[in-house]
């Protein structure tokens, strides 16, 4: 009997150390781990300072422990967001072990202060905790809300698409706190109305649905039958950019996608607005028509404004620091710049680009295409840049039917150069004197603005666009409300002081 127990214990002895010997852990790279969550949210929208504590499961669903080299919080360690694994407190963990078939728990804690400016505590709070597990990593997001807000549709909308509707009537945003929005915002029989001095902010980011597959988040739609009025002063502003407000975001380009007047979409107002930080700051679908009006459209991924055949009228407006064309117009239409100042600087594409067609197939094909005229008059305005041409010009006729493209510029400032000679095989090359008169065409060493390097747009002491403007009657004062003289204004947005 003795013998008996003394085997047992032995027998014990020898397994539990098979247990805990090193080679008896998961080593395979593709053993992961499984999370009760792949996304943990605070559902809170806080009031006041305030702190809340959710957690979740990390399973191991092998039949062998696993040792999880590392676990951390990969970006604000510290600043919102704590953790707590398996019982022990810290923002960064080694050799986290989970035995077979077993799992851990992993609490967060978060603590936002909404009294703090957005770029401390910004609207959404967004980190992740990382597993790197036998070379392979795994992450869980986190997301908390950090400032009070009119979250819109709600914070839970992010991919989703919603229908904003009035029977005709209107929507007003006018509430002092901020709107953020979510997912794709249709508006139809409806106008949505924003009052001076609202701050729209976009949440972007990669999402996917049935209605448009993968895609940027965070678009503001007008059907044919909604419109939008953005109703701005110079004294109250409108914003209208991406949530991130933390200063590495600052700067940061395609942050959200955009807005879009869709087709047929009418009686669009933007006045003192300022659309920056997405992929496009404005697109005008097919015969819809937009009034914009002392704003400013910069610091996007792609175009600053793109019309699709449509109607836009643009007074005093400012578009710059765009990833490709500042202003793109398309398949014809219908365009006025007064007063504006359209500039493309350290990227390789104009600040203008028309065209009375487009192409449904491949460009360089083109066989599936169709032709619209184009009407498009630029007076007293800047178009200017770094490259040598900041105007690019695409007539389907080859200018053989002047109706079909018929473009005009009136006392603006220009940088062409290839157009007049060899670009386009030369078919511009009366352009300073039949298309564009008069006109100012300044190089490489000309003054035009203070610093563009630096988003300075205002006009240099020295620059070629003081004086180079004629009075309107209904135009009186710049997109900053300084008043223009009554005998030779300055071309572009800004009045020279």
């Amino acid at each position: 009997m003795k013998r008996f127990w003394w085997v047992a214990a032995v027998s014990a002895a020898l397994i539990w150390a098979a247990c805990d010997r090193e080679d008896d852990f998961i080593t395979d790279k593709e053993a992961r781990l499984a999370f009760s969550v792949d996304t943990l949210r605070f559902d809170t929208v806080f009031t006041q300072r305030g702190s809340a504590t959710l957690s979740f499961k990390v399973y191991n669903q092998h039949e062998r422990p696993i040792r999880i080299a590392r676990v951390y919080l990969e970006g604000l360690a510290g600043r919102a967001f704590r953790m707590n694994v398996d019982g022990v407190a810290a923002n960064a963990h080694e050799n986290v072990e989970i035995y077979a078939r077993d799992s851990i728990y992993v609490f967060v804690e978060v603590t936002v202060d909404p009294n703090q400016p957005p770029s401390v505590s910004p609207f959404v709070i967004e980190d992740g905790i990382v597993f790197e597990t036998n070379g392979n990593t795994q992450r869980v997001q986190l997301e908390a809300w950090g400032q009070n807000a009119n979250y819109f549709p709600s914070r839970f909308h992010k991919g989703v698409a919603t229908l904003i509707t009035c029977q005709n009537g209107q929507v007003l945003w006018n509430d002092p706190k901020p709107y953020v929005l979510y997912g794709a915002l249709f508006i139809d029989n409806c106008t949505l109305v924003v009052a001076p001095g609202t701050r729209i902010y976009v949440h972007g980011g990669v999402a996917r649905n049935d209605l448009f597959g993968v895609y940027n988040d965070g678009i503001l739609y007008t059907l044919a039958n909604g419109k939008i009025r953005i109703m701005g002063t110079a004294e109250q502003p409108v914003l209208i950019q991406g949530d991130r407000l933390e200063e590495a975001f600052e700067n940061a380009r395609g942050q959200w996608n955009g807005i879009i007047l869709g087709k047929g979409s009418q009686g669009n107002e933007f006045n003192y607005t300022s659309v920056f930080n997405s992929r496009f700051a404005l697109l005008a679908d097919s015969a819809s028509e937009a009034t914009l009006r002392n704003s400013r459209f910069y610091n996007t991924a792609g175009n600053g404004i793109v019309g699709f055949h449509a109607r836009i009228t643009a007074e005093n407006c400012l578009v710059y620091g765009n990833g490709a064309n500042s202003v793109q117009l398309l398949f014809g239409g219908d365009y006025q710049f007064t007063y504006c100042t359209i500039a493309s600087y350290g990227v390789n594409a104009s600040a203008l680009s028309m065209s009375n067609f487009w192409c449904y197939d491949d460009p360089l094909l083109c066989q599936n295409r169709k032709d619209y005229r184009l009407n498009a008059a630029f007076i007293n305005s800047i178009i200017y840049g770094s490259r040598r041409d900041q105007i690019d010009l695409s007539d389907i006729t080859q200018r053989q039917n002047p109706a079909m493209f018929n473009v005009s510029f009136r006392d603006c400032v220009v940088r062409v150069d290839e157009l007049l000679t060899t670009r386009f095989n030369g078919r511009y090359n009366d352009f300073l004197s039949t298309m564009c008169t008069p006109c100012t065409n300044g190089n490489a060493s000309a003054k035009v603005f203070k610093d563009p390097n630096k988003g300075n747009y205002y006009l240099d002491s020295l620059s070629i666009a003081i004086g180079k403007a004629k009075p309107i009657p209904h135009i009186v004062i710049d997109i900053e409300n300084n008043p223009r003289p009554a005998t030779d204004p300055d071309a572009g947005c800004f009045e020279h002081n």
